[in-house]
């Protein structure tokens, strides 16, 4: 578990960029991302409100797809008390080298907590390189993030089970690997830990399993009888024939006495997107994962723009916290 918290990451280095000498093995990988900075560390921004959350308090969940709008998804996520991203960017020139947690945080006046889960080594996609402000990126880093209106504390960041799929990878290569991140929030009901993880999407259901199991096992280990909300993109049935039902990952989460919490259990939480063109891909991915949280109805909100432009490939899942009990 990374516990080590700096105001800023680092950015990578050319150094720390250059992988041409390496194998691609997950030795060599983590050899090489030991000693990069922003990989090892979480950065930390506390905001003006430290007073403990009242209930019920709003709870939203977002992979933000890099986060091209981050000022109108703020709008859009105004009404919440607690965010859990994903996908957010920090210095890619896909996004107008915004640190998109940052800019997000700022307009609801919360406070963050980020985590990176790749120093991206390209631009992306070819669409996403179509979007560049720049020929290169001024930092590189994508995450995930935690957002609240109080104080954040036991701020923590987690590597996931994985092979390291993206660091071979020729058209998107990467640093890293998928990540969870988190923090131990006071609600007027008692603490409450709250994480935001994007379990891998190149992969079979038995992999994300795995990171479900050992990501809920590190958090027994770490905040035992805390109530936990785990919150994002689980890649539920990406790669299992379009099937969330068919993932193991909700089998472990219940026997370590999680509620598996998505809304309409038929309904899809991805739609096309600026970057994502594919109306044929309507997957049920986003949920929340629920012990000692009395978790009200999920709402599934349309990703959209005031103007109907799509703000992610991914809706916004959202729900009350109306209670909290020990684990």
């Amino acid at each position: 578990m990374i516990r080590d918290t700096v105001p800023a990451l680092p950015a990578p280095t050319a150094a720390d960029r250059n992988i041409a000498g390496l194998a691609r093995d997950v030795a060599s990988h983590d050899a090489h991302a030991a000693g990069i900075g922003a990989l090892n560390a979480v950065e930390v921004a506390q905001g003006a409100a430290t007073a403990p959350l009242p209930l019920p308090l709003t709870v939203g969940a977002w992979n933000l797809e890099r986060c091209l709008f981050p000022e109108a998804s703020a709008s859009h996520a105004a009404d919440c008390d607690v965010l859990l991203l994903s996908e957010m960017d920090c210095g890619m020139a896909r996004t107008a080298q915004e640190h998109t947690t940052a800019t997000v945080a700022g307009k609801l006046g919360m406070g963050y907590a980020y985590a990176v889960e790749f120093v991206e080594l390209g631009l992306g996609s070819p669409v996403e390189a179509s979007f560049a402000t720049d020929p290169e990126n001024a930092i590189g880093l994508h995450g995930n993030a935690v957002l609240a209106r109080t104080a954040l504390a036991q701020t923590f960041a987690l590597r996931l089970h994985g092979h390291r799929q993206w660091f071979s990878d020729a058209e998107q290569p990467r640093l890293g690997e998928r990540v969870a991140v988190g923090a131990r929030i006071d609600t007027a009901a008692g603490p409450l830990l709250i994480v935001s993880t994007h379990l891998e999407s190149a992969s079979p259901a038995a992999h994300r399993e795995a990171q479900v199991a050992g990501l809920i096992a590190a958090l027994d280990t770490a905040f035992p009888g805390l109530p936990v909300l785990i919150g994002g993109d689980l890649n539920t049935g990406n790669h299992a024939g379009g099937d969330w039902r068919a993932e193991g990952l909700f089998a472990v989460a219940e026997a370590a006495g999680f509620a598996r919490h998505g809304g309409d259990e038929d309904q899809p939480t991805t739609r096309p997107s600026l970057i994502t063109r594919f109306p044929q891909r309507a997957m049920k991915l986003d949920w929340f994962l629920a012990r000692g949280v009395d978790l009200g109805p999920v709402e599934i909100r349309p990703a959209l723009g005031p103007d109907g432009t799509p703000l992610s490939d991914h809706d916004m899942i959202v729900a009350q916290i109306r209670g909290l009990s020990g684990a």
